[in-house]
């Protein structure tokens, strides 16, 4: 009787899985959603806003941690000593 006990246990334990599994699924389906349009949003409302995008360029430009610019010359190769002004 103890075995047909832990059969069935084991079997409505193993069907509970089943059912968190699926709903996490379906979570992580919504989120992905919810990023998507969200994405589409934002995407929507940078269309024909060149100044909050030269506005935000900038602004990272200013916020940057020393990082290196590489700027194309007339002939194509980067000014490699641009970083080394500000020491």
């Amino acid at each position: 009787m103890q075995a047909n006990a832990r059969v069935t246990l084991a079997e409505a334990e193993g069907k509970a899985a089943v059912v968190r599994a699926k709903a996490e699924g379906l979570a992580d389906i919504e989120r992905a959603k919810a990023a998507a349009e969200s994405n589409r949003i934002i995407g929507e409302s940078l269309k024909g806003n060149t100044e909050y995008l030269r506005y935000i360029w900038i602004k990272g430009l200013q916020d940057g941690k020393g990082e290196r610019i590489y700027i194309p010359t007339e002939a194509g190769l980067p000014i490699l000593e641009a970083g080394n002004l500000a020491k």
